[in-house]
């Protein structure tokens, strides 16, 4: 299979969907992948690194001219209708339920939509949106935390259980 990343144009969005380690592997397997030039500079991820693991660096219009499946990280957003076609499969979080315009094109060009939230395992569990889900709650929590800080306006409490800590909440010492 032909695989295409293109690098994620939303506002705001730096994650890229593959790795370079991850190109190796889907090298090995016998695919051919594509990868947008700096797709991966927001995630820590140089063009060479790609190059070194036998990915193709390629302009987006090429890249979704030529593959048989595009591997994202976001929706498809406006800007990339245009690249959408009769036989191409997208593999992504798609949230067609909040993104009614994307849906309808995808439908009308007969894309095959694959959402990571949609992927079930043989236990009816989500192994694509379980990760995501555990780093979000996480990244949430430390959020909090943070903007629980005296300092960053909030009322100086601690929200969770330390070790040799009394479990209620207890004012920090800042």
């Amino acid at each position: 299979m032909i695989i295409g990343i293109p690098k994620e144009i939303k506002l705001n969005e730096y994650r890229v969907a593959i790795t370079p380690d991850k190109v190796k592997e889907l090298i090995k397997a016998k695919h051919v992948v594509y990868i947008e030039k700096n797709a991966g500079v927001g995630s820590g991820f140089n063009d060479e690194e790609y190059l070194e693991a036998g990915a193709i660096i390629e302009s987006a219009k090429e890249i979704y001219q030529q593959v048989d499946m595009i591997y994202k990280v976001k929706e498809i957003l406006p800007k990339e209708y245009e690249y959408m076609r009769e036989g191409l499969i997208v593999f992504t979080y798609l949230h067609t339920n909040a993104y009614l315009e994307m849906t309808k094109v995808l439908l009308e060009k007969k894309v095959t939509g694959i959402a990571y939230s949609d992927v079930t395992d043989d236990n009816g569990e989500f192994p694509l949106l379980k990760p995501m889900s555990m780093l979000a709650g996480k990244g949430g929590f430390i959020a909090g935390l943070n903007l629980s800080q005296s300092i960053n306006g909030g009322k100086g409490l601690l929200l969770a259980r330390v070790a040799g800590i009394e479990h209620h909440m207890l004012r920090l010492l800042e």
